[in-house]
């Protein structure tokens, strides 16, 4: 019988953070993408390539949607799509820090039903299953149930607090910063910050599974337009994303 589709991913996350651990503080070769899209080393190809070919061997139907492989928009007309980035947080990666992630999801039909997070560095394994609920290296986890603005730990870039994205002022919030997206989600899921934020477009492969864990794990999360997440769409992004508890949620977009 074949594995199920989140021990699959899962395996493959742990192979992922032995190859970036690998390159880990090795000064890996690493290029600028150009267009401010940031860098990308060579452990990033290393693990999209691992990755194509174990998923294009395992699940044959699966479409994949990766940050470092050419866009296939067949993709589009696929009921299951694997939706990847190598590492999340290359600049990270480069700088010897520890938070960067490889990030694993299967959207089915739009909806992300498998999800995995790994933080090879840190030893964290973030995972979930739709209905099933989220974990920590095995164990449940589950987000704040915080519903006040005033003092509310979000994790946010600097920008995001600019008078310019807001109606007319910023909500009163604590800012903190992570630099992997996968890992700002994934700490929300964990109960360790309330919140997060990013009010730009946003690349699905940085969000997918993080969306998964945190609402699987009691939080909500929505684009800035204030809808649910649709995955495998035609330019793969997203206009930015939210997530917390609902309530908190509610009292943020009254500032936008």
């Amino acid at each position: 019988m074949p594995e199920s589709d989140l021990k699959l991913i899962y395996k493959a996350a742990v192979e992922a953070g032995e190859i970036a651990m690998s390159f880990y503080g090795n000064q890996p070769k690493q290029w600028d993408k150009g267009d401010g899209q940031g860098p990308v080393c060579e452990a990033d190809l290393a693990i999209d390539k691992m990755l194509n070919e174990r998923f294009s061997h395992a699940r044959p139907d699966y479409a994949i949607l990766s940050e470092e492989t050419e866009d296939d928009k067949t993709r589009c007309h696929a009921d299951e799509v694997f939706i990847i980035d190598p590492i999340d947080g290359t600049r990270s990666f480069l700088n010897k820090h520890e938070n960067f992630a490889t990030s694993i999801a299967i959207a089915r039909n739009g909806i992300v039903t498998e999800a995995v997070v790994h933080l090879p560095a840190k030893g964290l394994i973030f995972s979930a299953r739709l209905g099933a609920g989220a974990w920590l290296n095995g164990n449940p986890i589950r987000a704040s149930e915080r519903n006040e603005i005033k003092g509310a730990r979000i994790l946010a870039s600097g920008s995001q607090t600019r008078n310019d994205l807001w109606r007319d002022s910023p909500p009163p919030i604590e800012r903190h910063f992570r630099s992997s997206l996968a890992y700002r989600l994934c700490l929300v899921a964990h109960g360790r910050f309330d919140g997060m934020m990013t009010l730009r477009p946003t690349w699905e492969w940085d969000v997918a599974a993080g969306n998964l864990i945190c609402t699987e794990a009691g939080a909500d999360v929505r684009t800035q337009d204030g809808i649910a997440p649709i995955y495998n769409s035609t330019d793969a992004k997203m206009n930015g994303l939210v997530a917390g508890h609902g309530p908190l949620l509610d009292g943020l977009f009254t500032y936008l």
